[in-house]
């Protein structure tokens, strides 16, 4: 019996040999595990520091280094500018550009969204169809009441030439058809087609009504473009005979600067520049007067241009015939 022990912890201790559970007597320790307070030699067991405090007794763990965590109450230090802070799981947290990338690529397209696509792509389409055709129309659009007027009214002429160009090749095929002797009223035809095809290619001359052109101006400002200009402009009134300071003009005459003036078809020619125009004296003069065209640009320069029209123009300078090289007539 032990001495230390009173008599109601004898009482209440199990006798040697008594089991206390499945392989254990109550004399016998367990295994590896000394007794409360005792030392591995039987010694009592002097108590740790923590424990003395009150404390967790150490372990390995307690053994181990800890961080310096900042009192409570003090915000942790901030990331540095421009770098994301730590996500709520610890992972790197994405700046606004980042999260705009990541929704943007790679693409997440619905059906919808393809045939909206397209829709807007056709629509696009017709609108810009819809403006080049407008801007098309800007010319007119932009003109005055008088040049619009004044373009109705070369066009109305123009379709009355054709016109009567018309009924009279259908009168001449009406009179071959119709007379009893064709192979004369063949020959007149022949004869007038020739006087006709004879002005257009300044071999014979002409007279008719028509207006006469002067412009007086220094010679630095009359250069041969501005010429071609001015026949280009007639020719579209409808002139049929030109001339210019006894030069005919056709189809195949040419204009170069020369020291002085102008050389037509190699001719010198210098201010004042006369022309007699054959042709439709009221398509004529507006065709010359039209607002930026060559009357407007050499007044502007200094040139003095004078229209005057009249009903008895005489186009008498007279050109040879020459003989084209190649081409050939395809009638037979």
């Amino acid at each position: 019996m032990n001495e230390d022990r009173t008599p109601d912890e004898e009482r209440a201790a199990p006798a040697p040999g008594e089991a206390l559970g499945p392989g254990r007597l109550a004399d016998e320790p367990a295994a590896g595990r000394p007794e409360p307070g005792l030392s591995g030699s039987g010694r009592p067991r002097p108590a740790a520091p923590a424990e003395a405090a009150g404390g967790v007794p150490p372990g390995p763990e307690s053994a181990r280094p800890t961080q310096p965590q900042p009192p409570e109450g003090e915000a942790q230090d901030a990331p540095a500018p421009g770098q994301p802070g730590p996500g709520p799981k610890g992972e790197p947290r994405l700046t606004g550009r980042q999260r705009l990338a990541a929704g943007l690529w790679p693409p997440r397209l619905s059906r919808n969204q393809l045939i909206a696509a397209a829709l807007l792509f056709v629509l696009g389409l017709g609108l810009a169809i819809q403006v080049q055709a407008t801007s098309e129309d800007d010319a007119l659009r932009g003109a005055r009441q008088e040049d619009l007027v004044r373009i109705l009214d070369e066009l109305d002429d123009r379709t009355t030439r054709l016109e009567e160009e018309q009924e009279r090749l259908d009168s001449q095929r009406s009179e071959l058809e119709n007379s009893s002797d064709q192979a004369e009223e063949a020959r007149r035809q022949t004869r007038e087609r020739e006087r006709q095809l004879g002005i257009l290619a300044g071999t014979v001359g002409a007279r008719g009504p028509g207006i006469q052109l002067e412009i007086r101006a220094p010679a630095d400002v009359v250069k041969s473009g501005r010429l071609l200009d001015a026949i280009q402009e007639l020719r579209a009134a409808g002139a049929e005979a030109i001339e210019i300071n006894d030069v005919r003009v056709v189809a195949d005459t040419y204009f170069t600067d020369a020291d002085g003036g102008v050389r037509i078809d190699g001719r010198a020619v210098s201010s004042p520049y006369r022309f007699q125009v054959i042709g439709q004296p009221k398509d004529l003069e507006p065709a010359m007067n039209i607002p930026g065209g060559v009357v407007q640009s050499l007044q502007g320069d200094g040139a003095t241009v004078t229209i005057t029209p009249s009903e008895n123009v005489v186009v008498d300078a007279l050109r040879s015939a020459q003989r084209p090289d190649y081409a050939q007539s395809s009638s037979r």
